[in-house]
């Protein structure tokens, strides 16, 4: 496992705290270059919305690039679609590729394992329209990082052609609830052990909290494509990161764990303003860094 601390400026955890609260009342604008265009015609029924970056817009971005899978967060329940097109916006100009950014099912109307089904179905609509797995990129935080990392057990275990790579952002990957950093952690991040149980109550409905996919850690994770898994070190889940990073690596995965110091749960939305904090602006670089080495990955094995 390649571990890497991401050293904090003075109050860096303060100011991000403070510009995540200042989004509630002033939303971050999606740049207007972005491009809305739906790249492909079918999601097998999956609402979605397909953003570009400029340097990718253009009629050959999915067959010379690939795409970028975006689950958003929001505890399994939430949505904020317009923060969402801007967060897919960013991801398009970090990792080179249109993304498009899944509308899942939300409990408690729809629970586990309803939203688990449509990140799944939308992977497998861009394999079914002829992009090849090796130029996807799945990409999730906080719930949307739990759900892509299910959804790569779904899909290794299915016998699915998995994809080039997979960020977790804040992932939530062991639903019982018995991560060390979840009470050492207490009362420095904006979500606590109450939140995490009525996240899990909400969501899983009676299944299990100690099995895969559901609680990804506790899933088979032989197999795995490379991943990039990014926590904050005031994070309640901190330990949730961790100890899957830990785990994916011992069964022989490709595992880089980035551990920004000082940083919250979700500190990652800092990369929606227009001028980002040095923790988002370095998020950024190493998302770019990364999602590039997986091209190099995919060239040395095809």
């Amino acid at each position: 496992m390649n571990l890497t601390h991401i050293p904090a400026t003075p109050d860096a955890g303060a100011l991000v705290l403070a510009e995540m609260s200042a989004m509630q009342s002033q939303p971050p604008v999606l740049p207007a270059d972005a491009d809305l265009t739906a790249l492909l015609p079918d999601t097998r029924g999956i609402p979605g919305t397909w953003v570009t970056a400029p340097q990718e817009s253009r009629a050959d971005a999915v067959s010379a690039s690939g795409v970028t899978i975006y689950v958003h967060g929001g505890g399994f329940e939430y949505t904020h679609p317009h923060l969402e097109q801007v967060m897919a916006y960013r991801l398009s100009q970090a990792t080179g590729r249109p993304v498009l950014a899944v509308d899942y099912r939300l409990a408690p109307a729809h629970r586990y394992p309803a939203a688990l089904e449509d990140v799944v179905a939308a992977y497998r609509s861009l394999l079914a329209q002829g992009v090849p797995a090796s130029r996807i990129i799945l990409a999730g935080e906080s719930a949307g990082a739990t759900l892509v990392l299910s959804a790569l057990l779904v899909l290794k275990d299915d016998g699915d052609a998995l994809p080039a790579g997979a960020l977790a952002i804040s992932p939530q990957t062991d639903l019982t609830l018995s991560s060390p950093s979840i009470d050492a952690n207490d009362g420095q991040d904006v979500v606590d052990r109450a939140v995490l149980d009525h996240v899990r109550t909400q969501y899983l409905a009676g299944a299990r909290p100690d099995q895969g996919p559901q609680s990804p850690l506790h899933g088979d994770l032989r197999g795995l494509p490379p991943l990039l898994v990014v926590a904050g070190s005031r994070e309640v889940l901190l330990d949730d990161a961790r100890r899957f990073a830990e785990a994916a690596s011992e069964a022989a995965g490709t595992v880089s764990l980035d551990i920004y110091d000082d940083m919250p749960h979700a500190f990652h939305v800092s990369v929606l303003s227009a001028d980002p904090l040095p923790a988002a602006v370095t998020l950024l670089a190493r998302v770019r860094e990364w999602s590039g080495s997986l091209v190099v990955i995919r060239e040395r094995t095809a």
